[in-house]
């Protein structure tokens, strides 16, 4: 797969992330390589357990998501909404929204120094979430911080009284998935 250090010398070039259907992410970007269009699928392995045996397995780093490098300008995005198993190019109102190359390249630098990391969704105060670990998993309500510390608000309605306790950021998930999905443009109906 094209890396993330290779993009091409062209000024009209930008990152984007497209959405793929589910565990479609592999199949994409080796149909894009066959295409020679310039992509980047983050790798990361994981342990994997059956019935009958554990296995190291590649997966992706950003379930449902790959990174193209393409001109706006030129005929790239139709080729790409063409690719078997790509949904969508991930943007707003406006279209796709190019993805600054120094996050590319940092998501690179990352997984190549083999440190350990996690995917987590952007979290604001105000958001809506779920703790996912610990002695309170399963409870929900509103995050807020004071100073630097990250607190989950259990708010009871009735009464106009709250309940605040300390959380782990990592430790919370947001509530309702529809707030999660960002803005999907340039569909092609007829792939799915």
């Amino acid at each position: 797969m094209m890396g993330y250090n290779s993009k091409i010398y062209d000024p009209d070039s930008h990152w984007y992330a497209v959405w793929t259907r589910s565990r479609q992410e592999k199949v994409a970007a080796a149909t894009l390589t066959t295409l020679g269009i310039q992509h980047y699928l983050p790798l990361t392995s994981e342990l994997r357990q059956w019935s009958d045996r554990k296995q190291i397995v590649e997966v992706p780093l950003f379930s449902g998501y790959l990174f193209v490098c393409i001109s706006l300008l030129q005929n790239s995005k139709l080729h790409v909404l063409k690719v078997p198993g790509i949904v969508a190019f991930v943007g707003n109102q406006s279209g796709p929204l190019p993805i600054p190359d120094q996050q590319i390249k940092d998501i690179g630098r990352v997984l190549a120094a083999g440190v350990e990391c996690s995917v987590h969704p952007i979290l604001k105060e105000g958001d809506r979430v779920r703790v996912v670990r610990g002695a309170l998993a399963g409870v929900e309500g509103t995050l807020v911080h004071t100073n630097s510390t990250s607190r989950l608000l259990i708010s009871i309605d009735m009464i106009r009284q709250s309940l605040s306790v300390n959380v782990l950021r990592e430790d919370v998930e947001l509530v309702g998935t529809s707030s999660v999905y960002p803005m999907c443009f340039g569909q092609v109906a007829a792939t799915l």
